[in-house]
């Protein structure tokens, strides 16, 4: 079998790469270079990233390209999460990347030569009937379906997730084991390419700053000013730098450029017990003969080892909705919500909360 295998520096594509080559594999690495703009200055480990993947491909006797997508990336990814954030949306730029640069460009541009592409992400496959559905990692804390809940049949498909069964504990163990230059290096963090910048200066680069009133919704009095819609999230509580606290964003209005928040502990206007999607992107296919009638599911729309439960139907007007079976905390238009089936085994796919 002709592997492709995507390498980023980190301990999982290495392991996965130890991994391959135990079984008889000897896989063509690449390492996809994506990066911010050229007159950025960014605290960035990229350099130390393709030094410890020439070292993997030295190691194992295997293959190194390096792949350019930059622009690719600026104009997908960065596009996307700009657009998104100006709407005063909350974007997922770590989804769209998979979906459009990590297997979507690759793919385009050197992939299509390849049998399969093995990566380091925790998840898992599972052939049902002659269709490969997207299958989560045992591991809840580091279970990454829902970063590939956008990708397609084809996709899923080719991909092989030679970590996806293992614990990071494991993960851990093999490295140490085989001797791995990486095998102790501390996961990376936050969005693709950016290393410890904060997302909120990464926004800043680009769309600047337009300030406007923080009002307390209850009563519309205005409690201070904020800096732009797109530095804040619905249901946020931490950083937002207002007195008399703790107060929660509740809602954004961005015509009137208004932020709108709550007071309290926990008040009751961060909760909402549905969500509601135009449209709900199936991986591989929709697991329901009729969706007008509700399905138990599992469901996340945010990055946590907790899955909810809730059910989901189709609506008339083809958009779909999902009810809780308990109230959710600081449902965001833009967030994607993940759908898996009520065992929380199969990614059926996701939709962009309306």
């Amino acid at each position: 079998m002709n592997i492709a295998a995507l390498v980023s520096g980190g301990v999982d594509s290495a392991v996965s790469v130890h991994l391959l080559k135990e079984q008889g594999f000897n896989p063509h690495l690449f390492y996809i270079k994506i990066g911010p703009d050229k007159d950025t200055e960014w605290n960035c480990t990229s350099e130390e990233d393709v030094e410890i993947c020439r070292w993997l491909s030295r190691r194992y006797g295997l293959k190194l390209d390096i792949i350019d997508l930059h622009k690719e990336y600026w104009d997908k990814v960065v596009g996307y999460t700009m657009d998104k954030a100006r709407q005063g949306l909350t974007p997922n730029p770590d989804v769209m990347c998979n979906k459009l640069i990590k297997f979507g460009c690759f793919e385009e541009v050197v992939g299509h030569e390849f049998d399969k592409t093995a990566t380091g992400h925790y998840a898992t496959t599972d052939v049902i009937d002659g269709k490969t559905w997207l299958a989560t990692s045992p591991d809840p804390v580091k279970d990454q379906t829902d970063f590939l809940c956008q990708i397609d049949a084809l996709q899923v498909s080719k991909l092989i997730f030679p970590i996806g069964h293992l614990w990071k504990h494991e993960v851990r163990d093999i490295a140490e084991r085989a001797g791995l230059l990486n095998a102790s290096r501390r996961d990376s963090q936050g969005i693709c390419f950016l290393g410890d910048i904060d997302f909120r200066e990464y926004i800043k680069r680009h769309l600047g700053e337009q300030p406007g009133d923080v009002r307390e919704i209850e009563t519309g009095h205005k409690i201070g000013t904020h800096r732009g819609l797109w530095f804040y999230t619905i249901g946020q509580r931490k950083g937002l730098g207002f007195g008399g606290g703790p107060w929660f964003v509740v809602k954004k209005n961005v015509k009137r450029n208004i932020l709108f928040v709550s007071h309290g502990y926990d008040p009751d206007r961060v909760y909402k017990d549905h969500i509601d999607m135009e449209s709900l992107h199936f991986i591989t296919a929709c697991p329901w003969a009729d969706a007008s009638e509700p399905h138990a599911i599992t469901f996340k729309i945010r990055h946590t080892p907790e899955f909810l439960a809730g059910k989901i139907c189709q609506k008339s007007d083809g958009s779909w909705h999902v009810q809780a079976d308990e109230r959710i905390h600081g449902v965001a238009q833009g967030q994607f919500c993940v759908v898996y089936d009520e065992h929380h085994h199969l990614c059926y796919g996701s939709g962009e909360i309306a």
